[in-house]
């Protein structure tokens, strides 16, 4: 039974090519913070990433927290799991917790940029945690054109632990508000190896969100995942409900 890399928990994703730390739908961030006093919810959320019949992913709930002008508190609470041929086996996640600062914001150029530094905590259980306190250390831009919207960036693991090692992760997407209720957006993602023997991964993907009856939004994405040697081709995805008030 592979074991599930609570890496991947942070940094790809809460999914892939290693999901968490990224913004809904996409692996990437933005640096938007919920407005102050205000909620954004995404439960249940799903994800996983691996190769066949060989992945790992988690499922749980996001909650977002505009604690001030500008911050934003964001923690995960997820159940881990991993799925080979012998079957399925779950436990509990590493708990994560960031806090997002948008330290510039021109509104009139559609320009923003902020650091959202975060931190999991050892509180998995069955194996399925890092056993170890992680974090990811990124700054993400974006730049609006009407309904066109670029962001992106990225930042440095810490990624302690035997046999693990940091490595840089970022990437950017564009993304464009079809109709009032639909967006559709494109991403690129790199990741360096968190294991000693380990190798980058470049993973592609198309994320979409669709307003529903409000309060509620459908966010989902997926895309392949290829690793430098190119010896096997991977996939990822995302699924969530969102709830904002």
């Amino acid at each position: 039974m592979t074991q599930l890399n609570p890496a991947a928990l942070v940094i790809l994703g809460l999914m892939i090519a290693t999901p968490a730390w990224a913004g809904p739908p996409f692996l990437t961030d933005d640096p938007e913070p919920t407005a102050t006093g205000h909620w954004e919810i995404y439960a249940p959320m799903i994800e996983a990433e691996g190769n066949g019949s060989n992945f790992e992913g988690a499922t749980g709930i996001e909650v977002n927290y505009g604690l001030a002008q500008n911050v934003q508190l964001t923690v995960e609470l997820p159940a881990a799991y991993t799925h080979d041929l012998s079957g399925t086996e779950w436990g509990m996640g590493d708990v994560a917790v960031s806090l997002k600062y948008r330290f510039y914001h021109n509104e009139e150029a559609g320009l923003s940029i902020a650091v959202f530094p975060g931190l999991t905590l050892p509180t998995a259980s069955n194996g399925m945690g890092a056993g170890e306190v992680t974090g990811f250390l990124p700054i993400w831009l974006q730049k609006d054109y009407g309904p066109w919207s670029v962001f992106g960036g990225g930042g440095y693991a810490i990624n302690p632990g035997e046999g693990n090692r940091d490595y840089l992760s970022g990437g950017i997407a564009v993304s464009r508000q079809i109709t009032d209720r639909f967006t559709l957006g494109v991403e690129i993602d790199r990741q360096g190896a968190d294991t000693v023997d380990g190798e980058a991964t470049t993973s592609l993907g198309v994320g979409a969100i669709y307003q529903l009856h409000a309060p509620y939004r459908l966010l989902a994405s997926a895309g392949p995942t290829f690793n430098d040697s190119g010896d096997s081709t991977g996939f990822h995805a995302f699924l969530a409900l969102g709830l904002d008030f």
